[in-house]
């Protein structure tokens, strides 16, 4: 067995006179599995990188237990706002000399110093670096240690305040004693864990494909060598085992160099920021099980494959011998497969749309995955059922019928990982496309007043605000605008929110036509996609304005000046509204209180100017910005912040998603090519009698060029069918409207097309070497 084995080594790397071929053969297996390898291991490290981050959070979580002989240290949480991006900012003093130290920082920052985490700290020095440092409470002293932040990418900050400061926030500040909890690792709940589970499984498969696909590269030298040794004695056990220590040569190097470049390419990880999503290279480290199952998983199917491919091949000393016969697919546990995915999406019909039960999730994952996992199997025997019912047609659509009639189940084993990655990809762009579609775009009404830049602060500052704000060229006159809560015992105005302002302040926050101090308006549901708006009724009767809780433990204070609401209210359309969410909200001019005093609570100023928004969110931050979190400034219409925030996310998740079908279509494509130079170096001989005989290039061109669409034509539209199949009982159990993006459906089959037309230019060179008459000579 050893010699056998030994032997196969040599063959691998050797091969006599023919020594060159044999070494490019093995040189292009090695990179194809070399490349499943590198995409593999990151695959296999995303548990470390999870379990790293959940490690370094909970090392930074605060204990406020109290603890005897420890000086605790007063920290307060607040967010700066900067475009679209939040930055967590925590002012932190030191209320004696053993009070705790946040991790990743060596000491804490004095008052008017910060430590900002690696993401921000790049920002500042970024061309936008003076719009995100205008928004900062002090000068940058430091950098937080990777330790001190969990993800790469967290915008934070320490910043330096007094105790006595921090102490004035009453019960939302924190009193912390030590950092770091027992960290429980990064775990999946069982639902999540059954989606993300055959997401991971359809984008692997392909890989796995390629790497079978690359390790049978040279299979016809492979055998022509192998009919030699029968020749010379060998039987047809020991053929199987150097055709196996063959295959194993290839796979071992592909190991060794898929490692070396994983790991030569992972400092780079740190310096691309793919779709903006930033993380530590060094957490890219495979877990040992998965880094085993790899190392023992390529080998392997690199012998199965070997083997495999001789289960219909007779190695004889004069030559090898193909089964010719074909073997029609048996088509019951393909459609059986299929068949069961498709009954647990049926049973989803049981459940209410809209309903957030957990066995209509469990329900979707398995039929999801039995639905995908069979139409992958049905491919080969729906290309087999189609190609079979072809006659007729030009040469070449005939020379690539007839091919796929003899075999069409290896190329479109190659196409159904292809299939399987497109119907996930369309299942995932269409739910996004609906839930975008849900998604109310803010629009502000015609004939309302603009203020691009909110100040949020509160009654004890405002005056500080406003006169910083003073010294600020180019602002207009601010207007301010206080929140109250309406309270009741009875059911009168329970609940109903209050803004109080003059007509221009309350002109920005509705289209309020003619207003005159004194007025008061009701701005009620805006009217909702899933259904008509509530029939609300303005507030009426005697309520109480109530104000900030002083303690800080709740939003609002228990108890607070009563007010009686005058009968006139004018109720505001709710497309009128600036809001764009929500209703209940009674807008104030002062006229209307009867001089009741506002109670002390949260306020907005608002004011625009010259220039751009931008521009001038600038210069007000740099105004206001020693204040810290007494004035935060933020955009004039929140809403529409967290509606850029939102669709930033869902177009880098778009992004994401594209970029992986494109690359497992590369992947496949590959695929595709290394099967096509295979089966012209396998048919080179009659490729070249066809050409002897008078048969053009351009013939055999356009015949290999349909050889290869035909599957990938039957498999995108399977996965056209499936994909569309799986997102209709989805999204009625997630009560959304189906919206298909046509686009993108003609994206993914147009590259599938170009990856066809790709594989034939790329296959030509070899065509026409194959084809040249002095192929006929025989030794």
């Amino acid at each position: 067995m050893m010699r056998d084995l030994l032997l196969g080594l040599r063959l691998a790397v050797g091969g006599g006179r023919m020594s060159g071929a044999a070494l490019l053969r093995l040189a292009m297996t090695a990179f194809g599995i070399a490349l499943a390898v590198a995409v593999l291991l990151p695959a296999a490290s995303v548990g470390h990188l999870m379990d790293a981050k959940s490690d370094r959070e909970a090392a930074i979580k605060a204990d406020t237990t109290p603890r005897p002989g420890v000086s605790p240290l007063s920290t307060y949480e607040w967010y700066a706002s900067s475009g679209t991006d939040l930055i967590e900012v925590t002012a932190v003093a030191a209320t004696g000399p053993g009070s705790p130290v946040p991790p990743g920082i060596g000491r804490l920052p004095a008052p008017g110093e910060m430590v900002v985490s690696p993401a921000l700290a790049e920002k500042l020095n970024s061309p936008e670096g003076g719009s995100v440092r205008a928004r900062l409470p002090g000068k940058v002293v430091g950098e937080i240690a990777k330790a001190g932040v969990g993800d790469a990418g967290d915008l934070a900050a320490y910043a330096g305040a007094s105790p006595a400061e921090i102490a004035a926030e009453g019960e939302r500040a924190n009193t912390v004693y030590a950092f770091g909890e027992p960290s429980g690792g990064f775990t999946l709940p069982l639902t999540m864990l059954i989606m993300v589970a055959p997401i991971a499984a359809v984008l692997l498969l392909p890989l796995l494909i390629f790497v079978t696909t690359a390790s049978r590269m040279g299979a016809a030298q492979r055998e022509r060598r192998l009919a030699a040794l029968r020749l010379v004695g060998v039987d047809a056990r020991q053929i199987k085992r150097i055709a196996a220590a063959e295959s194993l040569v290839g796979a071992v190097l592909g190991l060794v160099v898929g490692g070396a470049l994983f790991y030569g390419l992972r400092p780079l990880i740190a310096d691309v920021h793919p779709f903006g999503i930033r993380v530590f290279a060094e957490d890219f480290v495979p877990s040992w099980p998965l880094a085993l199952v790899i190392a023992l998983l390529v080998p392997g199917l690199a012998i199965g494959s070997a083997l495999f491919g001789l289960r219909r091949t007779i190695v004889e000393p004069l030559g090898v011998v193909r089964q010719g016969k074909p073997v029609r697919r048996r088509m019951w546990w393909r459609w059986t497969l299929a068949g069961i995915g498709a009954v647990f999406l049926l049973g989803t019909l049981l459940f209410d749309p809209g309903s957030s039960n957990e066995s209509g999730a469990v329900a979707l994952a398995i039929g999801s995955v039995f639905l995908l996992v069979g139409v992958a199997a049905l491919l080969p025997w729906a290309v087999e059922r189609i190609v079979r019912g072809l006659r007729g047609g030009p040469p070449s659509w005939q020379f690539a019928v007839r091919r796929l009639q003899l075999d069409s189940g290896t190329a479109s084993r190659v196409v159904s990982g292809l299939v399987v990655v497109l119907a996930g990809t369309i299942l995932i762009q269409v739910m996004i496309g609906s839930i975008t579609t849900q998604q109310r775009p803010h629009t502000v009404p015609a004939g309302m007043a603009a203020a691009p830049v909110r100040v949020v602060t509160d009654t004890a500052h405002e005056a500080e605000v406003r006169k910083r704000l003073s010294g600020v060229d180019g602002l207009t006159a601010p207007h301010a605008i206080k929140h109250v809560q309406l309270g009741s015992d009875g059911k009168a105005g329970q609940g109903d929110y209050a803004l109080i302002g003059d007509c221009a302040a309350l002109a920005i926050q509705a289209n309020l036509g003619a207003c005159t101090d004194g007025q008061v308006f009701y701005l009620p549901e805006k009217q909702s996609k899933r259904g008509p708006a509530r029939a609300d009724a303005p507030p009426s009767g005697t309520v109480r304005l109530l104000g900030d809780d002083p303690s800080g433990k709740t939003g609002y204070a228990k108890d607070g000046p009563q007010w009686t609401i005058p009968a006139g209210i004018r109720v505001v359309p709710g497309d009128q509204s600036a809001s764009a969410y929500g209703g209940g909200t009674v807008l104030i001019t002062p006229g209307a209180l009867g001089g009741i005093a506002v109670p002390q609570g949260s306020v907005d100023v608002l004011l625009g100017g010259t220039g751009d928004a931008k521009a001038i969110s600038d210069r007000v931050a740099a105004a206001v910005s020693q204040l810290a979190w007494h004035a935060e400034v933020r955009s004039s219409d929140p809403f529409a912040d967290f509606t850029d925030r939102d669709q930033r996310m869902v177009d880098n998740f778009r992004s994401v998603l594209l970029t992986a079908a494109l690359f497992v279509l590369a992947v496949a494509a590959m695929s595709l090519l290394m099967l096509s130079i295979e089966q012209i170096s396998e048919r080179r001989r009659p490729l070249a009698a066809l050409s002897a005989a008078g048969v053009p290039l351009g013939v055999l061109a356009r015949g290999s060029l349909w050889q290869t669409a035909i599957p990938v034509v039957v498999g995108v539209v399977l996965a056209v069918a499936a994909g569309l199949g799986l997102t209709a009982p989805i999204l009625r159990l997630a009560n959304l409207p189906m919206v298909v993006d046509g686009g993108v459906l003609a994206g993914l089959a147009g590259a599938a097309v170009l990856a066809v037309l790709l594989v034939t230019a790329l296959t030509l060179p070899l065509l026409r070497q194959v084809t040249r008459l002095d192929a006929l000579r025989a030794e």
